[in-house]
């Protein structure tokens, strides 16, 4: 400590170091780390040496006492390591050129399992590059970022020096790459635990425990996290509990009671692999009621982990009267969960998270020419106005609601002939027109026309007023937001007054294909208000994915715009339609 993240004293000191290594073409990891480590070498300050093997997992980290936190965390779990990387200041060699050796040198023989500590994303393009390029080999990445909220990111520019990225944009990146994310060490830890062993590939989870409370605990948080305990009976489930002392339960969770044998939860887990084909997957709770030594029990786990095809997860959680024991199971090869509870939240993190989609952007015949003319002539930091909105809906493909723009009372005489009532008006000058009473529905004639337009242009700032049909429909919102070095975020959620009430908003980072679009749309909670129900038709999917996706190709075109709502589209099963929009160039 005591470089760039110091003051300017540290600064200086830190460049000249760096003067030093690039003189002499060396490399940099630092300064304000505790060093490296991998298979061939031991260069740490402090710490605890974890267990180190070509397989263990690799791990990259801003922080230095963090990197010792959560390797001496994972040292109590068994989870051996391959490498460690603290990279500090990052001066020369950060997260992202860490992730670039990891991705030019990955090896299915190798490690797959990647841990990352970020306190800030400094090359956004480069991290998504990489981490992306490493998942689509068979890496399996999982990230503890901090600085999520306001006063977490002031703490991280404290602690580093640097600006900490919007947490929203890093949440995006890391959905798009494919990224599990975890927000404690101890999640960190847990859920690459969860990753070295075998792969989850249902929802079924059978529970096995010679304690009933854990076994229903456990049962608990995996139906609260989405995972189901299916009820085991039949025929099978008849003969293993013949196997089973007087008292056991086979239903689900699996309960051999606390005087079970080793070669009786041997029994079970055959049952499991072999006779369950509604089971994906086995969380075993073993520990001790001080009744015998369990060193028996964890060889024979050990062997089942090791031969079974369906995964075997398991929680020893007797760290005091066993610590024999779980040593020696450790040593066999296994990681180990000391809570069941823990352990159901880490695997949901690992199977509910995102996966990367490997895709590309469709093209669309849009009309480059004109985007680029109205993005150029409009002044930075202003939004455009009615007409330059609505000849950028045009261009791009979205349809919107026919619009009549009236200034004076005058327009409305011009236009009169135009109008099919019922009709909506809506101040042209405030953003936000409902908070300034500027929008006024249900207009049924020229009479109530001309009262609304007299309302309307007498509130402050009124420029004018749009004339637009009554649709009826559900009501949608598109939002675009900049983020520096980041990109494009794209939102999408129920639209009108719902957006700001119910907050109901997922978002994805573009640009992207038609598989991400369909994410994005079925990632809120009111998806079934877009499928429809209680009788209500759904709406047209097929067309809200072609309209999202030519808003992300805007965002390539147009790189400027540093805003964009659309709010609210009106859909229904055949059309949407845009109705007010608003854009503005960064």
């Amino acid at each position: 400590a005591g470089f760039g993240e110091l003051n300017e004293e540290g600064k200086k000191l830190e460049n000249e170091l760096k003067a030093i290594i690039k003189k002499y073409n060396a490399n940099l990891i630092g300064p304000n780390s505790i060093g490296v480590l991998n298979t061939n070498y031991a260069g740490v300050f402090a710490g605890a040496i974890p267990k180190l093997e070509i397989k263990g997992v690799d791990f990259v980290t801003g922080s230095g006492a963090t990197a010792v936190f959560i390797v001496e965390q994972a040292i109590l779990r068994g989870l051996p390591f391959s490498s460690v990387y603290s990279v500090g200041n990052s001066a020369q060699i950060g997260v992202e050129e860490v992730l670039e050796y990891w991705d030019e040198t990955f090896s299915s023989n190798g490690a797959k399992v990647k841990m990352i500590y970020i306190e800030q994303v400094h090359n956004p393009a480069k991290f998504y590059k990489h981490t992306s390029s490493l998942i689509k080999k068979g890496a399996k990445i999982i990230a503890l970022k901090a600085g999520s909220t306001d006063s977490g990111a002031r703490a991280v520019s404290s602690h580093t020096g640097a600006l900490a990225g919007s947490d929203t944009a890093v949440d995006a990146l890391f959905k798009k790459a494919g990224i599990i994310r975890s927000f404690s060490r101890d999640e960190l830890v847990t859920v690459a635990c969860v990753l070295m062993y075998k792969e989850l590939h249902g929802k079924n989870l059978a529970v096995i425990t010679h304690a009933g409370g854990p076994g229903i605990l456990c049962t608990d948080q995996l139906i609260k996290d989405g995972f189901k305990v299916p009820k085991i009976e039949g025929t099978d489930a008849k003969d293993l509990l013949d196997k089973l002392f007087y008292g056991s339960s086979v239903s689900n969770p699996i309960d051999f009671l606390a005087t079970g044998t080793p070669e009786q939860l041997g029994i079970i887990l055959d049952y499991v692999e072999n006779k369950f084909d509604n089971i994906d997957g086995s969380i075993v709770i073993y520990g001790t009621p001080g009744l015998f030594d369990v060193t028996p029990a964890y060889d024979i786990l050990n062997e089942k982990i090791n031969n079974s095809k369906k995964p075997i997860f398991p929680v020893l959680p007797s760290p005091v009267q066993t610590k024999d024991a779980i040593e020696h199971f450790i040593s066999l090869g296994n990681a180990i969960f000391p809570d069941e509870t823990r352990l159901a939240e880490a695997l949901a993190r690992v199977y509910n998270s995102p996966k990367y989609i490997e895709e590309t952007q469709p093209s669309y015949s849009i009309n480059y020419d004109i985007i680029r003319d109205i993005i150029k002539t409009n002044e930075k930091g202003k939004f455009l106005s009615p007409e330059n909105n609505a000849k950028i809906l045009d261009a791009i493909g979205i349809p919107r609601a026919t619009e009549i723009l009236i200034k004076n009372e005058s327009d409305i005489d011009m236009f009169s002939k135009k109008i099919s009532y019922p009709v909506v008006m809506k101040i042209i000058g405030p953003v936000h027109k409902t908070d300034v009473g500027g929008v006024i529905l249900n207009i049924q004639d020229d009479n109530e026309l001309r009262k609304a337009f007299a309302k309307i242009i007498s509130i402050p700032n009124a420029e004018g007023a749009l004339i637009q049909p009554m649709l009826k429909g559900t009501e949608l919102y598109i939002g675009v937001k900049k983020e520096e070095t980041f990109g494009h975020l794209i939102f999408f959620g129920l639209g009108g007054i719902f957006i700001e009430v119910i907050k109901d908003v997922a978002y994805e980072l573009a640009p992207f294909g038609k598989n991400t679009a369909d994410r994005l749309i079925k990632s809120i909670r009111s998806y079934p208000m877009i499928e429809g129900v209680r009788g209500q038709k759904g709406i047209n999917q097929e067309k809200l994915i072609d309209i999202i996706l030519r808003i992300s190709e805007l965002t390539r075109i147009a790189p400027e715009i540093s805003e964009m709502d659309i709010n609210p589209l009106i859909a229904t099963e055949d059309d949407i339609y845009a109705i007010d929009i608003r854009i503005k160039i960064g």
